[in-house]
């Protein structure tokens, strides 16, 4: 008997019915914005992720050479490939480019809370566009997407931030500061205790006191971030809450800012964000990671080889991830049970005219079963039950030697015939109520 890898799951259709309840919500949000959907390669070379990350991110790929002898990698994230398809077709794609796709992905890392090594994300980005309108766009889809799965405000808040201010408010400190590694830092404040996330701060080239002030200043920021112009005489600074405060008067008119709290601490781990930064949090705790976040990458597609292209994007784990978490934490999960619009049941030599009419109900739009196993009345029943079949259409040789069919309600367990010759007929979605007398 073989055992499933660790950090990889099975889903079983009744699963399945949920989680795909999940993804067409998403993708269905996702097309009423005039987003795109595009389909991209499971394999990249691992060269790729190399010059966007650094060599230490080889130790979270699944890498290997294949057999002509390239170096090359599961895709653990999706950014790096749609920059080379824009790349590649820069000149061709009108502005802004909307594209979504939603796939797996992998990473070899440590399996915890919402966190597998195989994983689903839909992705969702604008190419194209600097403007405050991009970013509170992509921020409005997330909105939708959680209020179309059935949550409100009360169960989720997006924490907006911006690098350039975090970036800007170190190059202030007199001292030779990794603002790379700084930032790393304040992406990890939530998740370390205060001493180690001061250490953090001070092994980048901060004082303890620097360190603090820095932090000080980021939390009265999410108070009034006034507090930061007032505190800093950068204009990088100043600029960079200008555009902060532009995307949230924006996201006001989009009519998702009830959802956007400022919180200069939410700083993304990604090297390659460069604005507008944000994440998701359950607002009750339960969940305790970041349920998805996005932000603003506008210099990938340039380091990519491609001309300057600003870039939005936001990438929601739809399954193996922390949004199932929320969904069934806040008790909207979709359930979890089959659904069979008819089962067509045979008695006796009658496959003709089964076939017949499942082809007819199927070629209306239904999901409808018929026995391929050769099985009895009793077990076909069984089964159609335990499909959760709404209707039960019986075909059998006594049934057509008087031209008719029994349609049976499997919730009520009221029966009725029905002229074969009229089954299922012009009726739309034909039932017990259509014959019954």
């Amino acid at each position: 008997m073989y055992e499933g890898l660790k950090g990889f799951r099975d889903f079983y259709p009744a699963e399945m019915s949920a989680y795909r309840a999940v993804i067409d919500t998403i993708e269905d949000t996702a097309r009423r914005y005039g987003f795109r959907e595009i389909a991209t390669p499971a394999l990249e070379r691992t060269q790729m992720y190399v010059d966007k990350s650094g060599e230490e991110i080889v130790e979270e790929l699944y890498t290997f050479e294949d057999k002509g002898g390239r170096e090359v990698a599961l895709t653990p994230e999706l950014t790096p490939t749609v920059a080379r398809m824009v790349v590649a077709k820069q000149q061709e794609l009108s502005k802004p480019i909307k594209w979504f796709s939603t796939r797996p992905f992998w990473r070899y890392e440590q399996v915890q809370q919402g966190r597998f090594r195989e994983f689903y994300q839909t992705n969702v980005d604008i190419f194209g566009s600097s403007e405050p309108e991009a970013d509170a766009e992509v921020l409005a889809f997330g909105a939708d997407m959680l209020t179309g799965l059935g949550l409100d405000g009360d169960d989720f808040e997006f924490r907006v931030s911006h690098r350039d201010v975090l970036g800007g408010l170190l190059r202030e400190f007199d001292a030779d500061v990794d603002t790379r590694d700084a930032i790393r830092a304040v992406d990890k404040r939530a998740k370390v205790d205060e001493t180690e996330y001061f250490d953090l701060l001070y092994e980048t080239g901060l004082s303890y006191d620097q360190a603090r002030e820095f932090d000080d200043v980021l939390l009265a920021g999410d108070e009034d971030l006034s507090a930061v112009v007032e505190w800093s005489d950068s204009e990088a600074v100043h600029d960079a809450v200008t555009n902060l405060q532009d995307v949230l008067a924006a996201t006001d008119d989009f009519g998702v800012r009830e959802f956007c709290d400022v919180s200069l601490t939410t700083a993304r781990g990604f090297d390659y964000y460069t604005g507008v930064v944000f994440e998701c949090f359950d607002s009750t705790g339960e969940v305790s990671r970041a349920v998805f976040g996005g932000g603003r990458y506008d210099d990938l597609i340039e380091s990519f080889g491609g001309q300057s292209t600003p870039a939005v994007g936001v990438a929601p784990g739809v399954m193996n991830s922390t949004l199932p978490l929320l969904l069934q934490r806040a008790g909207v999960w979709p359930e979890e049970a089959l659904s069979t619009d008819y089962y067509v049941l045979t008695v006796g030599d009658t496959r003709s005219v089964a076939a017949r009419i499942a082809r007819d109900l199927r070629e209306k739009g239904h999901v409808v079963e018929s026995d391929v196993s050769d099985r009895s009345f009793g077990a076909q029943m069984n089964y159609a039950d335990s499909i959760n079949a709404e209707t039960v259409v019986i075909v059998g040789e006594q049934d057509l030697a008087n031209d008719e069919v029994t349609v049976k309600d499997m919730e009520s367990g009221d029966q009725t015939t029905a002229p074969v010759d009229a089954f299922p007929g012009e009726h739309a979605r034909p039932t017990y109520g259509d014959f019954a007398e």
